[in-house]
């Protein structure tokens, strides 16, 4: 029997590929904004193709503010623009600004 492969959706192209061939975006419990390499973090996600600019757009377009139904913060969006590895930030009030 074989196993089969999870299909997810760019949140940008709406092209519905492998999980493991996108880029998993997560807003943690905690709040933080964070690129998960691993797939499993706790957090609601969003999917970005990985050899595209898709992420670049999904933060234009604003498809990334919705999908995680929080505003992206601007350092986030500024270390996108650089390209940096690995990419984290606290959103202030929490995951839900109530604190």
């Amino acid at each position: 029997m074989t196993r089969s492969v999870p299909i997810r959706t760019c949140v940008t192209c709406r092209t519905a590929r492998p999980k493991r061939e996108l880029q998993r975006i997560v807003r943690t419990p905690d709040g933080s904004i964070v690129v998960d390499d691993t797939g499993r973090l706790a957090g609601r996600g969003a999917y970005v193709c990985r050899a595209t600019d898709c992420l670049t757009s999904a933060i234009q377009k604003g498809a990334l503010t919705r999908a995680l139904r929080t505003p992206l913060p601007a350092t986030f969006r500024e270390a996108v623009a650089t390209g940096a590895g690995t990419i984290t930030h606290d959103i202030e009030g929490g995951a839900r600004g109530q604190e």
